[in-house]
């Protein structure tokens, strides 16, 4: 006894067909849809698309921030690399500079090494001058002491070379 069903049965029974429930059912199933459709579907469908503009507006800027990066790192290279050209030029001119300075410093040492040369090659002469004059005025004193002994007495050959020998030591001791 199954009423307001869907029955099948055998070839005599024959097959039963309930429209009211299937009506019904479908009626029902459309306003369950419809209210699905209101209540969850929208504010689910609403949910995904911020999800799916979030995750958009994610990959967005990290594509940004992945492209200011490789900016920002190109930069940085090309400063690393300014920055080695430019130590690189330091040192250079420094090197220059150094030899520079060392080739002054060598020029300034030999002029001023031949300038002591030639003082003392004057101070020499000078020295050298009095030295001939000092000597000059010994002789002549010599001579003029020599003279006035030889005056005072006569002398033979040996007694002059004694006399001189003697006036030689006495010039010798006084100086």
């Amino acid at each position: 006894m199954l009423t307001n069903s869907f029955v099948l049965g055998t070839a005599a029974e024959g097959v039963h067909f309930n429209g009211g429930d299937i009506i019904f059912q479908l009626l029902v199933f459309i306003v369950l849809l419809a209210l699905l459709k209101k209540f969850a579907w929208r504010p689910l469908m609403g949910i995904m698309k911020q999800r799916e503009e979030l995750i958009a507006s994610e990959i967005t800027a990290a594509e940004n921030s992945r492209l200011e990066a490789s900016k920002l790192l190109e930069e940085q290279r090309n400063l690393l690399k300014e920055a080695r050209t430019d130590a690189q030029n330091l040192m250079e001119n420094a090197k220059k500079q150094g030899e520079v300075q060392r080739e002054e410093i060598i020029a300034t040492a030999r002029t001023e090494a031949d300038r002591l040369k030639e003082a003392a090659k004057l101070e020499i002469e000078q020295q050298k001058e009095k030295a001939v004059s000092a000597i000059r005025e010994q002789v002549a004193s010599l001579s003029v002491l020599i003279a006035s002994k030889v005056i005072e007495k006569e002398l033979n050959a040996a007694d002059q070379d004694k006399l001189i020998n003697e006036y030689i030591q006495e010039a010798g001791e006084e100086r």
